[in-house]
């Protein structure tokens, strides 16, 4: 990080699950380690800010591990971007219809999946059997029809998003085009599906990804084995 640093200005993109933390059984039940958001702040500070954090999760539900954040972020997988400020980036996230949450509330309790609601949509979890992947993507193809939505598949995740736009790329875009990112080398860093917008934006703008795991076929130039090693790479340890 140190000698990247020094080849000029550098803007840091980071994903959370599985980047920042360790993935868990289910959405709430990660644990953040002690220091982390200080010792992100410290890094920001010593990029002149320009470190986002970038996540499927909702920017409330990261802040409810997380606390206040006083950093660039964007969550519900880009849909909702601000600055460190606090300024929102184009429009606020879509949410689903009522009915549309009741049915997959109704599927999840019946089939035993975990259920996520979320600013932009909402998610069926299926860590604790990872089984009930075919079942899950069943229904996620029929309900996203009926309904209008696009799927986001993850790591023993199915997302139904309401802003069918919205991905990570187009958040690095977003940032990328404010001060003070504007004109820095974009580095995403990520370990699912859905960092491979962040990785593809990174890299039209000149920029690399860097995937965290072992996972085939990833667009990323660069690979760390776990949250540890990426913590060890930013310096932060």
């Amino acid at each position: 990080m140190s000698a990247l640093r020094e080849r000029g200005p550098l803007a840091l993109f980071l994903d959370f699950d599985g980047t920042l933390v360790e993935l868990a059984r289910g959405p709430d039940d990660i644990v953040v380690p002690e220091g982390l958001v200080e010792a992100l702040t410290r890094l920001s500070d010593r990029l002149d800010g320009r470190l986002a954090l970038v996540s499927g999760r909702a920017i409330v539900d990261l802040e409810k591990h997380l606390g206040p954040l006083a950093l660039a972020r964007a969550g519900s997988h880009g849909a909702d971007c601000r600055l460190a400020d606090g300024t929102v980036l184009g429009a606020a996230p879509a949410g689903l219809a009522s009915g549309a949450l009741e049915e997959i509330a109704a599927f999840a309790e019946s089939e035993g999946f975990v259920r996520e609601d979320k600013p932009h949509g909402g998610a069926l979890h299926y860590r604790h059997d990872p089984a009930l992947e075919d079942k899950g993507l069943a229904f996620a193809e029929a309900f996203a029809a009926r309904h209008g939505l696009a799927v986001k598949r993850g790591k023993c995740v199915i997302e139904f998003v309401a802003n069918a736009g919205a991905d990570k790329g187009g958040a690095v875009a977003a940032l990328m085009a404010e001060a003070p990112f504007a004109g820095a080398l974009p580095v995403f860093v990520g370990d699912d599906v859905t960092d491979e917008d962040g990785f593809r934006a990174a890299g039209q703008l000149g920029g690399f990804g860097v995937l965290v795991g072992d996972r085939e076929g990833s667009q990323a130039r660069y690979g760390l084995g776990r949250p540890t090693d990426v913590y060890e790479w930013l310096e932060i340890e």
